[in-house]
């Protein structure tokens, strides 16, 4: 993972609503640990044709969104199943960042294990936002705020460890891991007890 405290971009807008984690990125392409590589799957069904050439009407096909890392999707983004590749496919098609109403919990804990920041407001927001997607957003993950170039402030919620790993750029066991001083310190005090 690599550590960021903001992202500045436009985004790419997905009306949909439900979707889920089979349409990030299908079953079939599961058949892997690797990260690298899984972007070319992701939203596999909607992005290619039967034939394997690129459905112009998709949304990651256009050549204006080429590069956005921001991704404001319609409500219940992330449903069904648990399944960690969605994130990283995500993040390997570049996203650092998904905004939409309403985020299934396993989707949003996988995504911030990923380095992923899923970003929940108030639908209307997200309504707003959609109708704008060439305005240039910036994301600070420290004041844990959405601007608009307008001046508009989202203030959206992570929880501190969340957020912590993503300033570090580590998961959970990194986490852990960049603290084995202080742990193997604690563990000698208390062990002498």
């Amino acid at each position: 993972m690599t550590a960021f405290t903001s992202i500045v971009s436009a985004s790419v807008v997905l009306r949909e609503t439900n979707i889920d984690t089979d349409q990030i990125i299908p079953a079939r392409f599961l058949s892997t640990t690797e990260r690298q590589g899984l972007g070319r799957y992701a939203f596999n069904d909607w992005r290619w044709r039967e034939d394997g050439a690129p459905n112009p009407a998709f949304a990651f096909n256009q050549a204006h969104n080429a590069g956005r890392e921001i991704l404001i999707a319609g409500r219940n983004f992330g449903c069904g199943s648990s399944r960690e590749h969605a994130p990283w496919a995500l993040r390997d098609l570049g996203l650092r960042a998904i905004v939409s109403s309403e985020i299934a919990d396993i989707f949003r804990g996988n995504a911030l294990k990923n380095g992923l920041l899923p970003i929940v407001l108030p639908e209307a927001d997200v309504e707003a936002l959609m109708a704008r997607p060439d305005d240039v957003l910036e994301i600070d993950i420290v004041a844990r705020e959405l601007r608009t170039p307008g001046g508009t402030v989202h203030a959206f919620p992570l929880d501190a460890f969340a957020r912590t790993c993503l300033l570090e750029g580590v998961d959970e066991m990194g986490y852990l891991l960049a603290r084995g001083a202080d742990i193997q310190r604690y563990e000698e005090r208390h062990h002498a007890r």
